[in-house]
């Protein structure tokens, strides 16, 4: 049997409906035939509510006593054992009852879906726990009860129950929420139009961030590649100019109208030209985006129009911010530019603003070469130049007599401007067929293909020399400064990676998508084998039909290693791209290297730990456990003696003597056993809400009676602990304590209340400790001063400390006034100082 699916109600506050839409779409499916059960629904005395349940089949709740109350829960078992096709289960974020059978009802829920049952539950937006803090600030009250984003995330359907704080309000104030003796109470704290406007956005925003991620994942798996503008995201296209930061804030601005808006700003390095991006300012331009919550991509295109809107695509993105061209106006006779091929080109689906800034029309700073070698539209024109110009000059020349000087120079002059044009070899055919016309139609004897003059073929050998001199020297120019933008663009990109690197981007999955995005691929993977002959194995895949099998599967395989292998699908590189590609194999080696140096380090670290451990634990048995052993020993041999007639004070004496070393035993076995649970992190806190004045007491047990004088209020709220282990590390810090403390002078353990803190403080009056031996003392098989070996092993604090980090408290050494030390041991406070079964029971009827 499949797992069960799970639909959630999701609510922006208590009253909302969720119930009432949870039992209606059970009545729904009872009338198409399906087989619906209650586990567990409360209708919190609402009467529509309740009267939904009628008709409907309710398993038995399950009856727990809890402090002389008897309260009900969700029979899991019954549950299991109907095992109806859909379950419906009310309060997903609730807390159960002490002795149930879990700890939260969206625990029960899972094992449900795991027997394959579908589940329709509810939860409001307060309840999840990425929202606490938002929720706090918004309401200021802290939910207790929550349940992890990610159980609401895995839902296989989430139905977004709103409504408007108005009607919610007038709801409440008829009474169809709570009892008319809580109406007024609630309308003018949590439910004020404030508050219940501020926690429906929250609503809106999550369910809108999960819509996003449906629709991402159907994009990607249709290969759907038109923009569905269902959310703004904004691409600002970055030159490497100072006006990138105007684009930048402007676009943020953009973003911040539409709620969810998404900045991504690119910047695209074509290997086809020389730009003056500056490294420097597009380093601060990445970090003003991520400051503004953006993004940061760098990009390798051809065509930058191109480039750019294909990434804008790629993203679904809705808008392209762009700023005034910078070059100057006779500059646009060499085409319209970025901004308006983007424009034109952008279609009815993409936006494009246009934004002026301060460097508009001031120049880009470097010339601008249009082509990598020359490009199509310009070798064509210089193939045209240099075949039909001469004849269009030789036409013009025949009407007008210059002389033959005058007309090799009018030959010269086309054959320079072909080069320029296009190259060597429109160059040389101009050179040729000029030289020709020229022998044919100016040297005498004209019209022949012969010259009489020997001047003549001196003139025209050096006008064709010079003709191939000058194309020679274009054609180089135009292939060096190729190679110099080509090796710039490299030099940006690797220049990026090894940033990467500094910023301790460690990520191999984040690289592999960085190699995606850069070259434009569909997937990209890392694969490796441990020799020639076993098969491949993926380190690391990014993008959808990654070759995950062998590198021959792809599109482009690059070496990263002796048995490592860099595959990428989606398009065949040219060789000229090899060279970035074969840095980044090197690095997703080094990558996923570093990323294994790290587990292994942490493992040798924990070896070393737990070697470390051993070594103290060897030596606490050498030493500090043979003392009381010995003491045991020589008692019990004197008590068994026949040679000596023990009175009754000695045989009592000794009696105790043997139960003291036992104590003592016992407490130090303890400890070790304590400390090796939390070195192997084995220590497992079951939180709950705890009255101090049941917990401290019990832990002063191991002192004498008149040694501690204790101060807990009444008044203080409660805590949410694990009561053994806080019991267990209030011991500890008595009696080390009572242990330092003057004679006659009494440990006070006082608790006091500290915003959302309890404080339990433990003074003692002894020597104290220097301030840079108080974090010292914390350390295990630590001994402060001169204490005795066989005073314990010194694990009390270390032991203590680590309970109260367990319950997500902390403990720390402070001097006392006066002299000694104080142990502070902060916990987790609870607002309000009901019952726990109380708390859970008020928390149910609010929602």
């Amino acid at each position: 049997m499949g797992r069960g699916k799970l639909r959630i109600y999701l609510g922006a506050a208590p009253g909302v409906g969720k119930t009432y839409a949870m039992l209606s779409e059970a009545h729904r499916r009872v009338e198409r035939g399906t087989d619906c059960a209650v586990a567990f629904v409360e209708h919190h005395d609402r009467p529509r509510t309740e009267v939904m349940l009628h008709g409907l089949e309710q398993i038995p709740r399950k009856e727990l006593v809890h402090r002389g109350s008897v309260f009900t829960e969700m029979d899991v078992d019954a549950v299991l054992h109907r095992a109806p096709a859909v379950a419906l289960v009310d309060e997903l974020a609730h807390t159960n009852v002490p002795g149930s059978r879990n700890a939260k009802r969206w625990q029960d829920v899972e094992e449900l879906l795991v027997a394959g049952i579908n589940v329709v539950s509810t939860v409001n937006i307060q309840h999840l726990e990425s929202l606490g803090d938002v929720v706090e600030s918004i309401t200021g009250i802290r939910q207790r009860e929550t349940v992890p984003d990610e159980v609401v995330r895995r839902a296989d359907q989430i139905e977004l129950v709103d409504m408007s704080p108005q009607a919610l309000r007038r709801r409440m104030a008829h009474g169809n929420i709570y009892q008319p003796d809580k109406v007024d109470a609630a309308l003018s704290n949590y439910f004020r139009p404030g508050n219940l406007t501020a926690l429906r956005e929250l609503a809106l925003l999550w369910v809108a961030d999960r819509v996003d991620e449906y629709l991402t994942e159907y994009r990607s798996q249709h290969k759907v590649s038109t923009i569905w503008g269902s959310r703004e995201r904004i691409v600002v296209g970055l030159t490497g100019g100072p006006e990138g930061r105007t684009l930048i804030r402007r676009a943020a601005r953009l973003a911040e109208k539409g709620a969810g808006g998404e900045v991504l700003a690119v910047y695209i390095a074509r290997s086809d030209d020389l730009t003056s991006a500056s490294p420097k300012e597009l380093a601060v331009q990445r970090t003003l985006v991520e400051d503004l919550g953006g993004t940061f991509h760098h990009v390798v295109g051809d065509d930058i129009p191109a480039a750019l809107l294909d990434f804008a695509r790629g993203v679904n993105a809705t808008q392209i911010i762009l700023g005034s061209s910078r070059r100057k106006a006779w500059q646009y006779v060499f085409g319209p530019g970025v901004g308006a091929t983007v424009a034109r080109e952008s279609g009815p689906d993409l936006d494009v603003h246009i934004v002026t800034h301060d460097e508009v029309a001031k120049g880009r700073g470097l010339p601008v070469a249009r082509g990598a070698r020359l490009g199509r539209t310009r070798i064509v024109a210089g193939w045209l130049t240099g075949v039909l110009g001469p004849v269009v000059l030789a036409l013009l020349l025949n009407s007008v007599r210059l002389g033959l000087a005058n007309d090799m120079l009018l030959f010269l002059t086309l054959t320079v401007a072909a080069a320029l044009l296009g190259g060597l070899f429109p160059a040389l055919a101009s050179a040729a067929f000029g030289s020709l016309l020229l022998n044919y139609y100016y040297t005498p004897p004209l019209h022949r293909l012969t010259i009489a003059d020997p001047k003549n073929i001196v003139a025209i050998a050096i006008f064709v020399g010079v003709a191939v001199s000058v194309a020679s020297v274009v054609d180089l120019a135009a292939r060096r400064t190729h190679q110099a933008a080509r090796l710039r663009a490299e030099s940006e990109i690797l220049s990026f990676l090894a940033g990467s690197v500094l910023r301790g981007e460690t990520s191999l999955e984040a690289l592999l998508e960085r190699v995606r995005e850069t070259f434009g691929m569909e997937s990209a993977a890392l694969l490796e084998r441990t020799s020639e002959v076993d098969p491949w194995t993926c380190a690391g895949s990014v993008g959808l039909s990654a070759p995950v099998a062998r590198p021959d599967d792809a599109d482009v395989d690059v070496p990263a290693g002796d048995h490592m292998a860099l595959a990428l699908s989606g398009r065949v590189l040219p060789a000229s791209d090899r060279r970035v590609l074969a840095a980044f194999a090197a690095q997703a080696a080094v990558v996923l290297d570093r990323q294994r140096l790290q587990q292994e380090a942490e493992q040798a670290r924990a070896l070393a730990e737990g070697n470390r451990i051993r070594t103290a634990l060897l030596a606490a048995v050498s030493h500090d456990l043979r003392t009381p052993l010995a003491g045991i020993k020589a008692s019990v041999t004197s008590l068994r003696s026949d040679d000596v007639e023990w009175s009754e004070e000695d045989r009592a004496e000794l009696l105790a003597a043997i139960e003291e070393g036992a104590d003592r035993l016992d407490h130090l076995v303890g400890n070790l056993l304590d400390m090796s649970r939390l070195q192997t992190g084995t220590v497992t806190p079951l939180i709950r809400e705890v009255d101090l004045d049941e917990v401290v007491p019990m832990a002063l047990g191991g002192v004498p009676e008149d040694s501690v004088e204790l101060d807990i209020p009444e008044s203080l709220p409660i805590v949410a602990v694990d009561a053994g282990l806080l019991e267990r590390a209030v011991a500890n810090l008595v009696e080390n304590a009572v242990k330092y403390s003057s004679l006659g002078t009494p440990v006070l353990v006082s608790a006091s209340a500290l915003a959302d803190r309890v404080e339990v403080r433990v003074v003692d009056r002894g020597p104290g400790v220097p301030d840079d031996a108080k974090e010292r003392i914390f350390e295990p098989f630590q001994r402060h001063g001169d204490a005795p070996r066989g005073a314990g092993v010194g694990l009390g604090l270390a032991v203590a400390r680590g309970f109260a980090e367990a319950m997500g408290g902390t403990l720390n050494a402070e001097d006392t006034p006066g002299g000694g030390l104080t142990m502070v041991l902060t916990l987790r406070a609870v607002q309000g100082r009901q019952d726990p079964a109380r708390l859970a029971e008020a928390e149910r009827q609010t929602t």
